[in-house]
């Protein structure tokens, strides 16, 4: 800020004196927080003299001046609304204070936290690097380590990284997933599929995931010569577990009404999470390359460490790059209503090949017809001996991603009693695995 110069840029100068100093750091005085500036005066030939007054861009913002804060717009000043002085406090104090490091609710203890998940958290972290080896695998060790157990006290990023039971249910309704499937184009059309879970982020990440799996058309072909087939989903796996496990990461914990949402359509799908972008972040900026700030680093770093996401400020990036791979448009993102969406659109249908002109041998009577009866039935071949999991089964099969009817297939099979789950207490366990049971070792020998 000049003080003694036009606004051509000549330099006229003015009388200066040590009060008209004084008043100016007088004036600084009227800020909050504090301003210091750095105040310089130049000697011109007419005998004036010019001020010059710096102040470094602050670290404490937003500032108030005489009570109030201001906002420039182009070449106006004016009182800033409300809403965004809220927010730029909030931020100012994100550093220390915000819900994630807060103390949990009281009556909260170790109990009330799946410990099980702790240490596949752990255990991934290690595998890969990206956290050493704790010297204690007592549960409270493994809890500093992640950074959610502070000077012995729990805070709530442990529970949303790992509570349970009704107890934490009561106390943080907001740990919430809503997913529903429209038959329509919007949210006036009727639903055919609606669900809310419950649970700590890992166990919503696998929830939101296996009901993509259930709902996400899948498209196939057979490639002409070689009669291989080509598999691509309407949306690409990677991308979808991006956007969800971002979701789960950066949104508002603090609002005890919120969730994050999956609405899949017609023509679209939509992840929601609710919160708003900060530190200067807007939907713009995410499809270019962008400093990253999470808004809940603990619950981030938990993710970050493992493998479910990579080096912060790269997942929005990465999403457009699968959609491009995959054929989709690139998705996009919006603030609005109180949440962050990002909005995918489906791939192009895939043109069909023409297909070799001699036909298939006649199958004995014996053999079902049906696609998810011969699917079935393949998979009860591949589990013969062996335990699997819907990963390693999709890829047996030549899938590049589980797909809707395996899972389906998989729920049957079960139902039927023909195979059954290696960890039955835990059906979205990472870790499950699927084995003949004793009518599908039957039925297996009969193929």
């Amino acid at each position: 800020m000049l003080f003694g110069v036009k606004n051509s840029g000549e330099m006229t100068g003015q009388d200066v004196s040590d009060q008209t100093l004084q008043d100016i750091a007088q004036e600084f005085r009227r800020f909050e927080p504090p301003a210091f500036p750095e105040i310089e005066t130049v000697s011109l030939e007419n005998g004036k003299t010019a001020i010059s007054v710096r102040v470094d861009d602050g670290k404490s913002k937003p500032y108030t001046f005489d009570g109030r804060p201001y906002v420039r717009n182009g070449p106006t000043t004016s009182i800033m609304p409300q809403q965004e002085y809220e927010r730029l406090l909030i931020e100012r104090l994100h550093a220390t204070r915000r819900w994630e490091n807060s103390p949990v609710a009281k009556g909260i203890g170790l109990g009330d936290l799946d410990a099980d998940e702790v240490r596949r958290v752990v255990d991934n972290a290690v595998r890969s690097g990206r956290l050493q080896r704790p010297r204690s695998l007592r549960l409270e060790n493994l809890l500093r380590g992640l950074g959610v157990l502070v000077d012995g006290r729990l805070v709530n990023a442990a529970v949303a990284l790992f509570g349970k039971g009704e107890r934490v249910k009561a106390l943080y309704p907001q740990l919430a997933l809503r997913v529903a499937r429209f038959r329509g184009k919007d949210r006036l059309a009727d639903f055919a599929d609606n669900r809310q879970f419950w649970g700590h982020g890992f166990a919503l990440l696998q929830h939101a995931e296996a009901f993509l799996m259930d709902h996400i058309f899948i498209a196939g072909r057979v490639e002409s010569g070689n009669m291989r087939r080509e598999d691509r989903p309407a949306y690409p796996p990677r991308a979808t577990r991006e956007a969800l496990a971002n979701a789960i990461c950066h949104r508002d914990y603090s609002i005890p009404g919120g969730a994050v949402t999956v609405a899949l359509y017609d023509d679209h799908l939509e992840v929601s999470n609710p919160g708003a972008l900060h530190f200067g972040l807007s939907p713009e900026k995410l499809v270019q390359p962008h400093e990253s700030k999470p808004w809940n680093p603990i619950i981030a770093d938990a993710f970050y460490k493992s493998e479910i996401i990579e080096q912060w400020g790269t997942g929005t990036l990465n999403i457009l790059d699968w959609c491009r791979e995959n054929g989709n448009p690139p998705p996009a993102w919006a603030e609005q209503a109180g949440a962050v969406t990002v909005t995918f659109a489906p791939a192009a249908p895939l043109e069909p090949e023409s297909r070799p002109e001699t036909q298939p041998e006649s199958q004995p009577e014996s053999q079902p017809s049906s696609p998810e009866r011969s699917l079935a039935d393949r998979v009860l071949a591949l589990l013969q001996g062996r335990m699997m999991t819907k990963a390693e089964l999709s890829q047996e099969l030549g899938q590049k991603a589980v797909s809707g009817q395996l899972n389906k297939v998989i729920r049957e099979l079960i139902a039927a009693k023909q195979i059954e789950r290696t960890i039955p207490g835990k059906p979205q366990s990472r870790l499950q695995k699927y084995r003949l049971a004793e009518n599908g070792k039957q039925a297996a020998k009969k193929q």
